[in-house]
């Protein structure tokens, strides 16, 4: 672990409620940091609060979802976001998955994985030879790529009425629906979670394209539901 993140131990150490800053970096979508406070790791994005390692069912949920949506075979899954690496960890714990590719354009947070403290979240899942680290924007990735996913799993912003940058709202929109549309297999699943419902976001999907659109909602201990919206590609 590199020095400066030896001084603050790993998940369960407890310690002060106020925030700790372990690193701060400036990309090319702002800045970006990884705080501790107690026995969690926070990560926020231009003063945004993003995500936390207290709980990670709702993240966890993002990927059984489009798992059980698929059913049988060995099908290929996208992750938009490796966030503090729930998603990835309970994708790579399912050997049922087959290939596993992560999307994450700030590259302190990959770091943070390889060589930091939330190496303990993604659980190695780093070094799984399913999977791949791609170091891009998600909305280009999605607009100019090739490939295709039977799943795709979003969990790039606070919900699709809520985004972390300006840039990231298309993907929500009648492009950026057309670009995942694009970019599933027939009846592939995408999958978005979002700390909020978005009744909007539901209507676009159905005016995109996609057909089975529902909401699954995961409780927490303040506020709104985190909720997951479920959508499937025409066959």
């Amino acid at each position: 672990m590199p020095a400066q993140f030896e001084q603050y131990g790993l998940p369960g150490r407890d310690g002060s409620d106020a925030p700790v800053a372990l690193d701060r970096r400036d990309g090319p979508y702002g800045e970006v940091v990884l705080r501790q406070r107690g026995g969690h790791f926070e990560i926020i994005a231009n003063g945004c609060f993003l995500m936390d390692t207290a709980d990670g069912r709702s993240e966890r949920l993002l990927i059984q979802a489009a798992l059980d949506e698929l059913g049988a075979g060995r099908p290929s899954v996208l992750i938009g976001g490796l966030g503090v690496g729930f998603s990835l960890a309970y994708a790579a714990a399912e050997p049922r998955w087959g290939r596993i590719a992560v999307v994450e354009r700030e590259g302190a947070i990959i770091d943070w994985h390889r060589d930091g403290p939330l190496a303990a979240f993604s659980a190695n899942a780093l070094d799984d030879p399913r999977v791949t680290v791609l170091h891009t924007d998600l909305v280009e990735y999605l607009a100019t790529g090739t490939k295709t996913y039977d799943a795709l799993c979003l969990d790039i912003d606070n919900g699709p009425d809520w985004t972390v940058t300006d840039s990231n709202a298309g993907l929500y929109g009648a492009d950026g629906l057309a670009a995942a549309q694009r970019r599933l297999t027939p009846g592939g699943v995408l999958a978005v979670w979002s700390a909020q419902p978005s009744a909007a976001f539901e209507e676009a999907l159905r005016a995109g394209g996609f057909r089975d659109v529902r909401t699954l909602e995961i409780p927490v201990l303040r506020g709104v539901p985190d909720v997951v919206h479920l959508a499937r590609r025409c066959a």
